[in-house]
């Protein structure tokens, strides 16, 4: 008996030493799956309010996002991406989404939905060069053009294909193709998807070292499901900023573009855009002032339907299309960000101010300020304060709106 008990010692050290090394094997797994697949998740809850004048009812929108994901590590140059989005409204529809049917109040674009946010594949087959193929979020430049509307809940995002190449130092070369684009109002809208557009952009920049980048745009929207969105943009865009003396820098803008009928567009017409800023920043203080056109006639005006709207003239949202005679916008922006070990450390203040005139005729629209406060309470928590008040003159109605928002990243 203690002979054989001798004999299968051996045996019972190596079944020991598998039970021991298993831990460590499953921890070494989990770790290389950590490393290939990479989980994420944003989560967004969000209060805005408007009074509109002209409605009957004043609109509250209590409203949580919740977009997560998972990417994977590259592997011979491939890499991809998928991201799921949940969008509910906490507590009663006081608001018209597009979609509810509730039109006695003011408009909060963020409708319920659960969709496919993104999901692409990406091929890197050098630093220089990458192309991204799939459904995915696309922001070019300002977003003035082209954006993912990261402001509302629900991402814009496109079916494309986009090619990026760096053949040089300094040199930035972008190609977009897109068949599909998949709108903040949801699966639900008429509006929310338009299907089998033929949509192309191209984009060569160059950065002048220390002064600035310059880049040249072409962008040609043929959207069937909106023909007067149809167009063909050939612009030119240089912005940058330069140190003039200690904390102290020259911010500047300026772009010009010519917008032209195209596809199933009815209209014929040939409109300019141009925009002009200039700023310093001081430290943590920065002022800006600005001027931006967009070109009108009457009956047509220069339209940008894949921009992120939300970041130009007025967080109020009244200018979502340009007015047939188009817009003149004069701005002024005060930027201010908290510096030092303060438990207000990183929180950034805006103030904003406009004035909206027509191009043709010049008519005075009306004025709007705005004022935001941006508090990073933790790495990977943002608390949100808004607010924007539009006096109309002759163009819409007055409008309050107001935001309370608390963001959670992971």
């Amino acid at each position: 008996m203690t002979s054989m008990f001798i004999r299968a010692l051996p045996l019972v050290a190596a079944f020991a030493g598998l039970a021991l090394a298993a831990p460590r094997a499953q921890a070494a797994e989990a770790e290389r799956a950590r490393q290939v697949l990479v989980p994420y998740a944003d989560i967004r809850y969000r209060i805005e309010t408007v009074d509109q004048q002209g409605l009957p009812h004043d609109a509250t929108a209590s409203t949580l996002r919740v977009r997560a994901g998972v990417r994977t590590a590259e592997w011979l140059g491939l890499s991809a991406q998928i991201e799921g989005e949940a969008i509910a409204t906490i507590g009663s529809e006081k608001f018209n989404d597009t979609i509810n049917g509730r039109t006695g109040y003011p408009v909060v674009a963020d409708p319920e939905d659960v969709l496919l946010n993104q999901v692409f594949v990406k091929w890197r087959p050098l630093a220089e060069a990458e192309a991204v193929v799939g459904r995915q979020a696309v922001n070019i430049d300002n977003q003035r053009w082209i954006g993912s509307v990261g402001w509302r809940q629900n991402d814009q995002t496109l079916d494309a294909v986009r090619v990026t190449a760096k053949p040089a130092k300094g040199v930035v070369f972008d190609y977009l193709h897109a068949w599909r684009i998949n709108r903040v109002f949801g699966t639900d809208s008429p509006q929310g998807v338009w299907r089998d557009v033929n949509v192309h952009g191209a984009r060569l920049a160059y950065a002048f070292g220390g002064v600035g980048t310059l880049s040249g745009y072409g962008y040609w929207l043929d959207i069937p499901a909106s023909p007067v969105s149809s167009s063909a943009t050939l612009g030119i865009r240089f912005a940058g900023e330069r140190a003039i003396a200690p904390d102290l820098k020259l911010l500047y803008s300026a772009e010009y573009a010519d917008q032209r009928d195209h596809g199933p567009n009815p209209a014929d017409f040939s409109l300019d855009y141009g925009a002009v800023e200039g700023g310093l920043a001081y430290g943590a203080a920065s002022v800006r002032i600005g001027w931006e056109r967009l070109g009108g006639n009457g009956t047509a005006a220069v339209q940008t339907p894949l921009a992120t709207l939300h970041a130009f003239n007025g967080w109020a949202d009244k200018f979502l299309s340009t007015p047939a005679n188009g817009l003149r916008d004069l701005y002024v922006d005060l930027g201010y960000r908290l510096t030092g070990d303060g438990p207000l450390k990183g929180a950034s203040f805006r103030l904003a101010w406009h004035d909206f005139r027509s191009v043709r005729g010049d008519l005075s629209y009306g004025r709007e300020w705005g004022a935001s406060a941006t508090f990073p309470v933790h790495k990977s928590v943002t608390l949100v304060a808004k607010v924007a008040r539009y006096d109309a003159d002759e163009f819409a109605t007055d409008t309050t709106k107001t935001w309370l928002a608390a963001e959670v990243k992971f």
